[in-house]
């Protein structure tokens, strides 16, 4: 049974990469040691946590001490928009973000406006893009932050980074990416991207749960969001987790081999077609065409329950945009934003791919599908 299991939802979580589990070894049997202790026993903990910050740097192409390890992607953003909010408060209490952004930036958004922040929240196009245009226009002499994700998680768009970055570089506004979906998938190297702040989750990119970074460039004012004694430069304080630090780093290390991954363009373009050919007009693609993430394939049945599809999928493992409660429709945010009907939005399954799926998993889906849904040779 378990051998037909097929796992599709690489953007939800991925697997340990074999190497990223045998550079964390060392740290469950051998080296227990306080990375803060200035003796034997603490010593290879506080090398491998600098080898860690050193690996996650170059994939960035930063500074290893512009590095923060955090507990996730969701501690990265509160840090960021918390931290921003209250060391600058004197100059301005303005943060501006998108629609479509992770609830872990959204709702510190909303946690700040209880405590007199103003946010602006701006609107994105049908593809999930949003107008650098429209963030400029929102710009306001109290503006103190602006917060874009680089790669939307369910629908894989991938945001114009690099041009609302011209307009922050301006104006003098910190500008920060919430990167837990590109890092490792595409390039994310921070100044190319001209971000001054970016988050990354480990578990998205074949590391432990439990372990991020936050990428704070030199110079940048932010308050701690955890304070305690003088760990991490006095930026995050509490005791580093040594074995999963040193799973990230090497997750870090291996990812430059798989940037932007023909294998698993190819691999996603190809269910596409089969998609298309198996159910044409009762099948359309959400998210961009083009500017998307290599991995990610948002489609939704038009007509149809995703959840109730993907129910009947005995043993393949995805996820959908829309849930159902006493007869109706709830559109994710993300969708909702995009523009999305109801009756296309209900039909919606992210298929997320990821290093070890092959095309007989993806045919073998089509064929679970075909049994599922009505293909368009039965409408015709």
């Amino acid at each position: 049974m378990i051998s037909k299991r097929i796992y599709l939802d690489f953007n939800g979580s991925t697997p340990i990469a074999s190497e990223v589990a045998g550079a964390m070894r060392p740290f469950l049997t051998r080296h227990f040691g306080n990375p803060s202790s200035p003796h034997w026993a603490g010593e290879p903990a506080r090398r491998a946590i600098e080898h860690a910050r050193r690996q996650v740097a170059e994939l960035l192409q930063c500074r290893p001490e512009e590095i923060v390890f955090t507990s996730g992607g969701s501690e990265s953003n509160n840090h960021v928009i918390k931290g921003v909010f209250f060391a600058l408060k004197e100059k301005g209490n303005h943060i501006i973000t998108t629609q479509i952004e992770h609830p872990a930036v959204l709702t510190p958004c909303r946690f700040l406006e209880r405590l007199g922040a103003e946010v602006t929240y701006v609107g994105v196009d049908q593809y999930g893009r949003v107008d650098p245009k429209e963030i400029e226009k929102a710009i306001t002499p109290r503006t103190i932050l602006i917060t874009v994700m680089h790669a939307n998680n369910e629908v894989g768009t991938i945001q114009a980074i690099e041009e609302i970055s011209r307009v922050t570089k301006e104006r003098a506004i910190l500008f920060h990416t919430d990167a837990a979906q590109s890092v490792g998938k595409i390039e994310t190297k921070v100044d190319h991207l001209g971000v001054d702040l970016l988050s990354i989750a480990g578990h998205k990119l074949y590391a432990p749960k439990g372990v991020g970074a936050l990428y704070i460039r030199r110079g940048t004012t932010i308050e701690p969001l955890i304070h305690g004694a003088g760990h991490e430069s006095g930026r995050r304080a509490g005791t580093e987790n040594v074995l999963l630090i040193a799973g990230l780093g090497k997750a870090c290390e291996i990812a430059r081999k798989y940037l932007d991954d023909a294998k698993v363009r190819d691999l996603r373009d190809r269910f596409w077609e089969l998609l298309q050919e198996n159910f044409g007009s009762r099948i359309v693609l959400n998210g961009h065409p083009f500017h998307r993430l290599p991995n990610t394939l948002n489609v939704s049945f038009v007509g149809q329950s995703g959840g109730e599809i993907l129910s009947r999928l005995d043993g393949v493992a995805a996820s959908t945009g829309a849930a159902c409660h006493s007869g109706s429709v709830e559109l994710s945010p993300v969708l909702r934003a995009m523009g999305i009907s109801p009756e296309v939005g209900m039909g919606a399954i992210r298929f997320s791919l990821g290093r070890t799926t092959t095309i007989q998993e993806l045919e073998r889906v089509i064929q679970l599908l075909k049994a599922t849904v009505p293909s368009q040779v039965s409408m015709d």
